[in-house]
């Protein structure tokens, strides 16, 4: 390249795809996203994570590498110094690098220093997240303990609920007016919203017009042929005796979260404008997975299945006006670990490792939108992997704690929590799972992954043609050599 480009990274966490207007959800208000794929961009209506929740999730968009790799599968195993992340290489390409907000990234009792030039902290007193005010506002003998709903944010007379997101937000704004001249800049804001709970102020509390949000996927009857995890946590969670109405306010809060992720990133955009440098930045807005948000009686995520409300997230990229550029939806299958392939790309930038993203810039073009034939997903742990057991790892959990019906799952040491990964492509999604049966879903006919197809005689060659697809992936990504090779 010859300049390198500014580089914003948006990163709110737990944002499903289809909580999008441009995508097609009706009940969505997010013109400011919807606009960049209108006009400078491309939103990627199939794209993945490699994992269902946050830190192995960021461990493998931050490297280019599969959760399986280097074994980046629960929230407690975090990068290393010996490990590749993206900031850390910008940062070493001469890049002012910024982070404002979450981690889940690099083990806390580590330094921050390799991976960025400022690690934001709070510029004035933040108000509380809605984890730390929940249990006075949720009685803990009601049925919607287990909700995650907190409903409309008391603001009182403020303007907006300052929380860590704004400060993030407003922050990275100030830091774009101000920003040195002399070197290329790099901001990763990793926000919270819309992780649950699911609480908004208004205007975006009551922005969503619920008589538009979609219906739900129901509840499997039975959850036959699905994972028993699922079931699991569902009984935990007791949920069922939810009304629409409740669910609709849940789900209708929940877009009001990101309603005002779009709105934030609104403010961003027009601070680029106000700088001078819109058109010299790329920027990139994803999320680390999605959220169950009422679908199949749940609600949060979960570690090891694959449903696309958990793996199919929002991708979009406005790369610098130099970079040639179709803008528009692009149906290519793409997965997260594309993007740091794209950023390198764009930066000119060769890999000192070896890693599975591929650069996104001919799609952008519009040269192609044939990306990828399938796309993965992984989770889950052995039998005896007690150190990937996360309940083990949190202090003091109890059912008072929000994530136990998950986490009291993941402990058993049956088939509840078993290693599984996910091969999906546009008609099919197969699943392996190594201690309960796999399942298959034929994605044209039901979309919604209701019917587990994978004793279906008729489907039988289908099978054979996506295990066949998933021992090519493993064999292509099982492990990683280092580019500088030892004396001897």
């Amino acid at each position: 390249m010859s300049k390198l480009p500014h580089i914003v990274i948006f990163n709110p966490d737990q944002f499903r795809a289809d909580a999008l207007g441009h995508l097609g959800n009706p009940a969505a208000v997010t013109p400011n996203l919807d606009s960049v794929c209108a006009t400078d961009g491309v939103s990627f209506r199939y794209a993945f994570c490699q994992n269902p929740v946050c830190t192995p999730s960021r461990c493998s968009f931050m490297s280019g590498w599969y959760p399986h790799v280097r074994g980046h599968r629960t929230l407690f195993h975090m990068m290393h110094e010996d490990e590749p992340v993206l900031l850390k290489t910008l940062k070493d390409h001469g890049y002012f690098v910024w982070w404002g907000g979450k981690n889940d990234l690099i083990p806390r009792q580590k330094s921050f220093e390799p991976y960025c030039t400022v690690l934001h902290r709070p510029t004035r007193k933040v108000m509380p997240s809605l984890h730390s005010s929940y249990h006075e506002r949720v009685p803990r003998d009601s049925d919607g303990y287990y909700s995650f709903y907190y409903g409309r944010i008391d603001k009182g007379d403020e303007e907006i609920y300052y929380d860590s997101d704004w400060d993030n937000v407003l922050s990275a704004i100030d830091l774009i007016l101000n920003a040195p001249k002399d070197q290329p800049l790099c901001i990763y804001l990793s926000l919270d919203f819309p992780h649950p709970p699911y609480g908004v102020e208004e205007p975006w509390y009551s922005i969503t017009d619920r008589r538009k949000v979609p219906p739900r996927i129901p509840t499997p009857p039975g959850w036959e042929g699905k994972p028993s995890i699922l079931k699991g946590i569902w009984e935990n969670q007791n949920l069922k005796s939810w009304t629409e109405d409740r669910w609709t306010e849940l789900r209708a809060t929940y877009y009001g979260m990101c309603s005002r992720i779009d709105y934030q990133f609104g403010l961003l955009m027009d601070a680029l404008k106000q700088a001078g440098i819109y058109d010299d930045t790329a920027v990139f807005v994803f999320s680390d997975h999605g959220d169950f948000t009422g679908d199949y009686g749940l609600v949060e995520k979960n570690q090891n299945t694959f449903e696309d409300c958990l793996t199919r997230v929002p991708f979009i990229i406005k790369p610098p006006s130099w970079v040639k550029t179709k803008p528009r939806i692009s149906d290519a299958l793409v997965e997260l670990i594309d993007f740091p392939a794209t950023v390198e790309a764009l930066a000119g930038i060769k890999p000192q490792h070896t890693h599975f993203g591929r650069s996104l810039l001919p799609v952008i073009s519009g040269e192609t939108d044939e990306h990828r034939d399938a796309v993965f997903c992984e989770g889950g742990r052995l039998h005896g992997e007690i150190h990937c057991n996360e309940y083990d790892l949190i202090p003091a959990i109890s059912p008072d704690f929000l994530y136990w019906p998950r986490l009291v799952m993941q402990k058993s040491e049956g088939p509840e929590h078993t290693k599984a990964v996910m091969c999906r492509n546009k008609k099919y999604k197969y699943v392996h799972r190594l201690y309960e049966s796999d399942e298959l879903y034929d994605l044209e006919n039901d979309p919604a992954e209701l019917v587990n197809r994978i004793n279906d005689p008729s489907m039988a060659h289908i099978v054979v043609r996506m295990k066949d697809r998933l021992m090519h992936f493993y064999l292509e990504t099982t492990d990683v050599v280092p580019h500088n090779p030892d004396q001897r």
